[in-house]
């Protein structure tokens, strides 16, 4: 069943499955909490009370919202903790790891860990040299740069294309439901808001961080020329011996789409180890 929390006159769609230590999962650009439709099952059915929200702007969460940085979305993870009872750890995707950053940074008694899932957590450099080398990367990017001018969900099909290399059985449905979602008046405008942020505001809150932080990503992805050495900066930008990073081979951008099973089996003993239970 969904709910809604309201936040400054906005609605921010969630709904929440088992019992047990909370677990927040937060999905990224153009997406919903539909994203999630594998892992929050298989993660209620371990034991932990899973809260799956749509971001702002997204999903069935509300619009007119007044920005749609990470800073932004963080103050919704923390307020949708507080409305829920932590502390919690928060799963995010893309711009939702960056979120989740800025969220255990500035709400310590309520984030007990992140698990950043392919993150935008870091201000990208302009990689030409990337470009050149890398097709998947090269491909990635200028369906995004598309996105961004146009505003076509044509284009945003194609890159999910190149961001799911292997897609699951119900894509053809799913890719439907995604298109439809952002066929709605004022659906594109979001991702495309979205895009348009920067991540610096959560680069610059890494060094703020207390709690343990894994970070997972797929070897595949086109949103870097080499994701592990993205990951391996995050890492390398938090306090020494927080931060964890594991590369799941052949994956893309959508690690719990594309191969959730393996993203379960990295998060189980991460969320034993941070959650304690009652």
């Amino acid at each position: 069943m969904t709910e809604y929390l309201d936040i400054a006159g906005n609605t921010l769609a969630y709904d929440v499955t088992g019992q047990g230590p909370l677990v927040v999962l937060a999905h990224g650009i153009g997406d919903s909490r539909h994203s999630y439709r594998f892992l929050a099952p298989a993660l209620a059915a371990q034991g932990y009370r899973v809260a799956n929200v749509d971001v702002r702007g997204c999903g069935d969460s509300s619009l007119g919202w007044d920005g749609y940085s990470r800073t932004d979305i963080a103050g919704d993870l923390v307020a949708l903790v507080r409305h829920l009872g932590g502390p919690a750890v928060i799963i995010g995707q893309s711009i939702s790891g960056g979120a989740g950053t800025i969220a255990a940074a500035t709400a310590p008694d309520l984030v007990a860990g992140v698990i950043e899932l392919a993150p935008f957590t870091r201000a990208q450099p302009f990689d030409l040299g990337g470009l050149v080398r890398v097709k998947r990367f090269r491909a990635g990017y200028t369906q995004m740069a598309q996105v961004i001018m146009r505003g076509r969900v044509e284009n945003w099909l194609k890159y999910l294309d190149v961001a799911l290399p292997v897609k699951p059985a119900d894509w053809d449905g799913e890719s439907a439901r995604i298109a439809a979602k952002l066929r709605e008046p004022g659906r594109m405008k979001v991702l495309q808001a979205m895009c348009k942020t920067s991540p610096a505001d959560a680069g610059a809150q890494l060094p703020n961080v207390t709690c343990p932080v894994l970070i997972i990503e797929g070897s595949a992805d086109p949103d870097w020329a080499d994701p592990r050495a993205e990951g391996e900066k995050i890492v390398a930008d938090l306090p020494r011996g927080l931060g964890e990073l594991v590369v799941i081979d052949g994956a893309g951008h959508y690690l719990h789409v594309q191969t959730p099973d393996q993203v379960v089996a990295l998060a189980r003993p991460f969320l034993d180890k941070t959650l304690t239970r009652a």
